[in-house]
């Protein structure tokens, strides 16, 4: 073989490398380039689906509900029967309604609370799921007696708190109500509203 072939040889060689290479940093270049693509498909698929999919902390960061007086509730005393004292209240006589109960509420006064109306007079159980502040938990029977008081239920709880007594409304006050104002098992309640019912 001739110096020259010998040459030519080395030239191929070389020149077969860089085609080689280059050939290498295409494939590579093409794979980035996918991968980029890639990466910009899924960042606005996420973009498009993320109000869709659930929020863990959706019920968390929910707006506080307000108090929206719809009655009057006054407690007496069973040994006289006079008035201890008179409380503005909400009403939950729904499923929805009593459900929600005084869930997302993260203040209250001693001078308001809720009445719930159940359906029918039976051993009744409440739980302190979602709701943000230790509860007084009073309920009567049909004729408006007290007949089990629960104090200081605490917030978040998902513990059961029963009636015992077979019960056919509920009344929910701030925690430490009955110990403030003297309010015993016995005791009579009276409600009325102050706006219109509106069920279906």
């Amino acid at each position: 073989m001739t110096k020259g072939n010998k040459k030519n040889i080395r030239n191929k060689n070389r020149i077969n490398k860089r085609e080689s290479s280059n050939k290498r940093k295409e494939r590579k270049n093409k794979w980035v380039k996918l991968l980029i693509l890639l990466g910009i498909f899924f960042a606005i698929f996420f973009l498009i689906v993320k109000p869709f999919l659930p929020n863990k902390n959706k019920i968390t960061s929910r707006t506080e509900i307000k108090f929206t007086k719809e009655g009057e509730l006054s407690f007496f005393d069973k040994q006289d029967n006079k008035i201890i004292t008179t409380i503005d209240i909400e009403i939950a006589e729904d499923d929805y309604e009593r459900a929600l109960g005084l869930m997302f509420r993260y203040s209250m006064s001693d001078s308001v609370g809720m009445l719930f109306i159940m359906e029918n007079e039976v051993p009744q159980s409440f739980w302190m799921k979602d709701t943000y502040i230790s509860l007084d938990i009073l309920y009567l029977n049909r004729d408006f007696q007290i007949v089990k008081i629960q104090k200081y239920a605490q917030p978040l709880s998902e513990q059961s708190i029963p009636s015992i007594e077979k019960s056919k409304y509920v009344i929910e006050v701030i925690g430490g109500f009955c110990d403030k104002l003297n309010i015993k098992e016995g005791d009579i309640v009276k409600y009325k509203r102050t706006t219109a019912y509106n069920k279906v």
